[in-house]
């Protein structure tokens, strides 16, 4: 891109403009997300009200004050992960933010905070429509930066139009806020001439979730920290993918970014990128059935007279996971576990407004009938029908999700306590996964004395509760998220990739 030779500019203070409209799309769930699902923020709300910031766009505008600049708030629209956006709630919001970067000029510096794996009726890449348009605005003359979630989808077109590209490293996301100072940094830099990113794009050819508190990721992640600490690139990302979101480009890629020099850039993706490769046996999660994940868990011994003395085993039902884009009010672990006649285990949550609704007018304390889960597909199984008594009831349940700074707040709506035989229940009315203890605490529940507890997440709830359990089970139950790659009817992605091919280098 071409920039302003003249900087800082000329009678005013450097302005720097930051929006983002995200929401990670599942192209298999029957259910699309609309207008209304959308929580949105405006600049004039902003301006007069305020609102809590997600991390990174806290630390660009923290930075931005902090050098004096002026901060342009446009836009902040999401929500939850669900199926393919309908073609006018995207549009709607697109124009909406387009529309406040043009009051806001002139910019020097636009600042996108997005996800990367956002899919319209229309639209395979909405990240790349939105940054096209942004650019069309501002001119070529103005850096873009752009911070995705790892569980995005790269292309090189948004190369082509952008300047910066700077990916999460974590996974679960404990580090939104130093990625959005990276980004910041780096194009703040690209603003003022003292650096000309180069960036370069490498498939890896491999399609798979890869928690990254766990070896090899663990080093993996620590050496491009430590390679970008020591100068030998400017950044590196890489993108796991979101394999539910069937589109062309998907999959796991790394960018690199150099400064001025093309040539090292494209040689540092495909090093590192061929680095993460060979590690693809290694990171690939192998979760367990339905019935061997709940009967490990259930068979677990204890050391001593509680689950408090050991901890106890936490299962990740990933196939019902609200932040993958699943309903999450699939019952299966529930009758399995109600079946089996289990003990002392906590669950939740499963999304139930109805039953919320019901247990919140009956009471702490009442027994009612209900008839829980199972109702927004074949993919939630069928309704849990029995007697349930109220333990708690919170009209405004929310969740400090650990952050290396601080904490992000996730509303979960109104939510109730149930005790169904010996499961304690967590039902929710605003569709959420698990990142916290607080989902039980919060709602009276002692977690860390439970036997078995059974959260629908995949693996943002790690932080919180790895270092309370005993152990974690992946679970690759039934549900709208096949957990393993190979059961995901992809249509449109490419699936000369491991694990559908084990050496793909050798086939292309």
């Amino acid at each position: 891109m071409k920039h302003p030779r003249q900087w800082p500019p000329q009678g005013r203070p450097v302005r720097v403009y930051a929006a983002g409209v995200s929401t990670e799309t599942n192209t298999f769930s029957p259910h699309p997300a609309r207008l209304e699902d959308f929580t949105v923020v405006t600049r004039e709300e902003y301006e007069t009200s305020g609102f809590r910031e997600e991390p990174g766009l806290e630390d660009m505008r923290r930075l931005t004050l902090e050098r004096g600049w002026e901060f342009l708030f446009g836009l902040q629209a999401f929500t939850q992960p669900a199926g393919i956006v309908e073609r006018d709630a995207y549009e709607s919001l697109r124009d909406q933010m387009l529309a406040s970067l043009r009051d806001a000029m002139p910019v020097d510096i636009v600042l996108l905070p997005l996800h990367g794996a956002m899919v319209a009726e229309g639209y395979d890449y909405c990240e790349l429509d939105m940054v096209t348009r942004i650019r069309e605005v501002v001119g070529e003359s103005v850096p873009i930066g752009v911070s995705f979630d790892l569980h995005c989808h790269f292309q090189q077109e948004l190369l082509d139009v952008i300047d910066v590209l700077v990916a999460y490293k974590e996974y679960p996301h404990t580090d939104i806020g130093e990625r959005g100072a990276d980004l910041f940094r780096l194009t703040a830099a690209t603003a003022a001439g003292e650096i000309t990113p180069t960036m370069a794009l490498f498939d890896c050819r491999m399609i798979g979730i890869y928690p990254t508190e766990v070896e090899p990721m663990r080093s993996f992640v620590d050496d491009m920290l430590a390679a970008e600490a020591r100068g030998d690139v400017l950044s590196l990302s890489l993108a796991h993918g979101f394999p539910w979101g069937d589109v062309p480009e998907m999959g796991a890629k790394l960018i690199a970014i150099t400064d001025d020099d093309p040539e090292g850039a494209a040689h540092a993706a495909r090093e590192w990128g061929m680095r993460f490769h060979a590690l693809r046996r290694e990171v690939t999660l192998h979760p367990l059935s339905l019935d061997e994940a709940l009967d490990r868990a259930l068979a677990a011994p204890r050391t001593g007279a509680h689950a408090a003395d050991t901890g106890p085993v936490v299962v990740a039902d990933q196939a019902d996971n609200p932040g993958g884009g699943a309903p999450g009010d699939a019952t299966f672990a529930l009758h399995a576990l109600l079946e089996r006649g289990a003990q002392d285990v906590a669950l939740g949550m499963i999304y139930d407004p109805d039953v919320v609704q019901k247990a919140s007018a009956a009471g702490v304390g009442s027994r009612i009938e209900v008839s829980l889960g199972g109702k927004r597909g074949v993919a939630s199984g069928e309704p849990v029908v029995a007697e349930a008594e109220v333990l708690a009831v919170n009209p405004e349940l929310v969740q400090d999700w650990p952050q290396a700074e601080g904490a992000l707040l996730i509303p979960c709506g109104r939510a109730v306590a149930l005790r169904i035989g010996g499961v304690d229940v967590v039902v929710n009315d605003d569709r959420t996964q698990v990142f916290s203890l607080d989902v039980f605490t919060k709602l009276g529940i002692d977690a860390l004395r439970k036997r078995v507890i059974v959260l629908k997440s995949t693996q943002h709830f790690f932080t919180a509760f790895g270092p309370i359990a005993s152990e974690v089970i992946y679970m690759g139950g039934p549900g709208a998220i096949a957990p393993r790659m190979t059961d995901i009817p992809l249509q449109r992605a490419d699936t000369n990739k491991y694990p559908w091919v084990d050496d793909p280098f050798a086939t292309t």
